[in-house]
């Protein structure tokens, strides 16, 4: 039924006040139904992450990336305040450098996402400024009309329909009518928050941006610096591996010249005694009772013992005797009387002195600063033969000292007293 055919239909006549409410009574609940249906929200199921959970979850991985890199960074602490290799550095720069990496991507992906929220924001703030302005300007011509209608009108209405279906039909009228116009004030204000709502998210989002732009140019040059100092400290590595493996072949070289220099004094020693004219063969000063029982060349502390010793750069080196810590200068006694055989500059053991005890027993006094005796001196026990030196560059000032009986190298641990 159009409006004005329901306007004619209803004058002329009255009908009691109990029907009118019956009838207002029935249209409410017929309408309440179907308007709470309109206005029920979706399946909370069934909607996708909002900007907040996606932003929260990306900041949890932002959060434990940074952990990740604060780990790396205070084991780096460790390792420069500890004896280390550079090997060991260039690892963990190399671990901050892929997690720093990670996370200048994570706030790429960041930034894209909140980047794509600030369009979606701006747009639906467009579309709901737009909706605003029509909802408003129908609201005002909904009020236009209302005022000049007057507020009698609705009673009139009511009043002079002809029948209960007219009646019916204009309480139907009437309260579709008053509902459409309280759903366009709700719209209003619903349009009017959302604005609100919209505008402090952008005004939020761009702040974000802003933060993470900074962040992330920070990460950048973090990420530089750490590829450079990677970098250098690879180049570092290659340098110390390089000189490493040069320094041992020398060490193995000087290791050989000891070892023949005492092979040929041996070759030697035993080829006069089988001499027919020879004489009986002088005894050896270091005895078997002297296990244990001998002094220490000189008073310091090991830094490295004999056999195979993994290096902190993961190279062996194999010694034929002990590294003995002391101050440059430090004196250097025989432990045994004896012959001094070699009094010379071996290469990497420096200035060495070798001592022949008798009975093809030598002792080996290395990286000396100065040499005391001559070859073919005789020295007796506790006699000073040289001072420490600091010969090698990897290692601080200390004798090299090795015993070996009968020209084979043993551990001088063997023979040296025990310290307390």
């Amino acid at each position: 039924m159009s409006r004005r055919n329901a306007r004619m239909s209803i004058r002329g006549t009255r009908w009691p006040r109990h029907v009118a409410a019956w009838g207002v009574a029935v249209l409410a609940v017929t309408a309440a139904p179907q308007w709470a249906m309109a206005q029920r929200p979706a399946s909370p199921s069934a909607q996708p992450p909002s900007t907040e959970q996606r932003l929260r979850q990306q900041q949890d991985t932002l959060d434990k990336l940074r952990r990740e890199r604060s780990d790396l960074e205070a084991r780096m602490s460790q390792l420069q305040r500890s004896a280390r290799s550079l090997s060991d550095e260039v690892n963990n720069l190399e671990a901050q450098r892929q997690t720093t990496r990670r996370l200048v991507a994570a706030l790429d992906q960041q930034l894209e996402t909140i980047n794509e929220e600030v369009i979606k924001a701006g747009a639906g703030l467009v579309r709901a400024e737009q909706e605003l302005e029509g909802k408003r300007n129908a609201l005002q011509r909904r009020m236009v009309e209302i005022y000049k209608r007057g507020s009698l009108y609705d009673v009139e209405a009511m009043l002079s329909a002809q029948s209960f279906a007219g009646l019916v039909a204009r309480y139907k009228y009437l309260h579709e009518l008053a509902l459409n116009d309280r759903n366009l004030v709700r719209r209003v204000e619903g349009l009017r928050d959302q604005i609100i709502t919209q505008r402090m998210l952008l005004v939020r989002l761009q702040d974000e941006v802003g933060r993470n732009r900074q962040e992330k140019d920070r990460e950048a040059r973090r990420l530089a610096q750490l590829e450079t100092r990677s970098q250098r400290n690879l180049t570092a590595v290659q340098l110390t591996a390089q000189r490493t493996r040069e320094r041992l072949q020398q060490l193995s070289r000087d290791e050989s010249r000891i070892a023949n220099a005492i092979s040929t004094l041996e070759t030697a020693r035993r080829r006069a005694e089988m001499s027919p004219n020879a004489r009986p063969a002088t005894p050896s000063t270091i005895r078997t009772s002297d296990l244990g029982r001998l002094d220490w060349p000189v008073d310091g502390t090991i830094i490295y013992r004999f056999g195979r010793v993994i290096n902190p750069n993961n190279t062996t080196t194999r010694w034929n005797g002990i590294g003995i810590s002391a101050s440059t200068g430090t004196s250097v006694k025989s432990i045994s009387a004896g012959e001094v055989v070699l009094a010379d500059n071996v290469g990497t053991y420096g200035p060495t002195v070798i001592v022949q005890h008798g009975g093809g027993d030598y002792s080996v006094y290395g990286s000396l600063q100065n040499i005391a005796v001559r070859r073919g001196q005789q020295v007796t026990k506790g006699q000073l033969i040289g001072t420490v030196g600091a010969t090698d560059p990897e290692l601080p000032p200390h004798l090299h000292f090795e015993i070996r009986p009968k020209g084979r190298a043993i551990d001088p641990l063997e023979y040296l007293r025990a310290k307390r």
